[in-house]
């Protein structure tokens, strides 16, 4: 049973309308520790030079949407005693889930903070909403033009599925094919590796300090903020066997650590050890693409092999040797980490969602081992899609100029960074809990993380963020 519910996450077949998924084993973790406080969203935006027309798009939108299926869902309600959770494929969309979101200069930060603080319902299909967003027409700070913006219910579908849903809107309602997308390409293990896997960490992970606010305040905090950041990409490394010494997903992964260390030097708490969640995807690109949440987390130990170079690398300008060594002891982690297959969440996850007992049974031990492994949650979550592969090409609104995305950042972790490039410029998010920041010190943090990636790579030409912070500056 277990592995017929890890093939209906990965989409391996599509039921017709009306037909019974149960849970994968993401899904329903997820669905087990869902928290008012903290909405489990993921959001997209992809900027558009031009005005898009509310009709055509609600047509393309609807169009895509039965392209692919199995994001026409909603779960299937029932008691606490049933075995399994369940979606039910809907064929249909239970309401319109395209609306116009208005116009002005507020009107992209009061859509922003409704992606971050309301979660589409999981009752209703799809488990979706994209909103038009016609950016002031006497220029803001992020121009004129027409935003989308996709905001899913992370229990249900993950970022590359919502991205490859806004590409086929796009194809729709552009009325052009788009070219073929070639699927991923995992390198394996071969070529210079250091540090081992990076799964053998013992040592509990270094938190993120919070921010000055009384302890009581942080407490009271719900939701979450999030930062922009419109980057250079940075260069890859020179090659060194067939393989580049280092990949900008490894210059990601190594400014966080930065980030995080330097920041809790600066207040007064450990700076390591980080360990960073990385989510892996290795599903195809195309309109065969499976929806649902297709990826496996694994956990990257971000360790200089030489104690030594700790200092180095937390010092007000890290040092650039101390810094490449960092990058290739990192690089030589993730190729092993990506290289080699396994459960989403692993076997513990696995067990604890076999339909053995009941799901009120089953919610009640997962939001306990939840509670227990706190300590041992990595530090900082790192989702990089990488370069854009749709050119989200809408026709006479024209192809995307920028897309930026954001995961959750729920308790004890509190914090993620999402990357994806498009235009030959790197479009960063910064996403934390405010029961750990608030606006102001995540705005700290985010010009910090732009210092940090500059480091991790020499011919960064000066940054400018972008955006503005969700519901402003506290």
């Amino acid at each position: 049973m277990i592995g017929q519910r890890a093939a209906a996450g990965r989409g391996t077949s599509t039921p017709p309308g009306g037909a019974l998924i149960p849970f994968p084993t993401v899904d329903e973790v997820s669905r087990h520790c869902l928290s008012d406080d903290e909405p489990e969203s993921v959001h997209i935006e992809v900027h558009l030079p031009g005005r898009v027309d509310l009709a055509r798009l609600r047509a393309a939108f609807r169009q895509a949407l039965q392209t692919h299926p199995r994001a026409l869902m909603r779960e299937v309600p029932g008691r606490r005693h049933r075995r399994s959770f369940a979606w039910e494929l809907t064929g249909e969309p239970d309401s319109e889930p395209v609306s116009f979101a208005g116009r002005g200069p507020d009107a992209l930060a009061r859509a922003r903070a409704r992606a971050l603080d309301a979660c589409p319902p999981l009752t209703l299909s799809p488990p979706m909403r994209l909103e038009a967003v016609e950016l002031d027409e006497t220029g803001t700070a992020t121009g004129t033009g027409t935003v989308l913006l996709l905001t899913m219910h992370h229990t249900a579908l993950d970022a590359p599925s919502g991205l490859r849903v806004l590409a086929t809107t796009a194809e729709q309602y552009g009325g052009e094919a788009a070219l073929p997308v070639p699927g991923r390409v995992r390198p394996d293990a071969s070529g210079p590796t250091t540090g081992g896997t990076g799964r053998t960490v013992r040592t509990r992970p270094v938190r993120v300090a919070p921010d000055a606010r009384p302890a009581p305040v942080r407490a009271r905090a719900a939701g979450n903020g999030m930062l922009q950041l419109d980057l250079p990409v940075p260069r890859r490394a020179a090659r060194a066997g067939g393989l580049p010494l280092w990949t900008v997903n490894d210059q990601l992964l190594v400014a966080t650590a930065l980030t995080v260390g330097r920041w809790n030097v600066a207040h007064g708490r450990p700076a390591g050890p980080v360990q960073l969640t990385m989510p892996v995807d290795d599903r195809p690109r195309g309109t065969e693409m499976p929806m649902g949440n297709g990826t496996r987390l694994v956990e990257v130990a971000m360790a200089a092999d030489d104690p030594r170079d700790a200092e180095l690398l937390l010092g007000e300008r890290p040092d650039p040797a101390a810094v490449a060594r960092l990058l290739r002891t990192t690089a030589g982690r993730t190729r092993a980490l990506t290289s080699v297959h396994g459960a989403p969440m692993g076997a513990g996850a696995d067990l604890l969602t076999a339909p053995l007992l009941p799901v009120g049974i089953r919610g009640v031990l997962t939001r306990g081992a939840r509670w227990a492994a706190a300590p041992w949650t990595s530090t900082a979550l790192v989702t990089n899609i990488g370069r854009v592969p749709y050119a989200l090409d809408f026709g006479d609104a024209g192809r995307a100029t920028a897309v930026w995305f954001s995961a959750p950042a729920r308790m004890p972790r509190g914090l993620s960074v999402a990357a994806a490039s498009t235009g030959g410029r790197l479009h960063v998010t910064l996403r934390w809990s405010r029961a750990l920041l608030g606006d102001a010190a995540g705005a700290d943090l985010a010009g910090l993380f732009e210092e940090s990636l500059a480091a991790a790579d020499p011919t960064a030409d000066g940054a400018r963020i972008t955006q503005n912070n969700h519901k402003g500056a506290s």
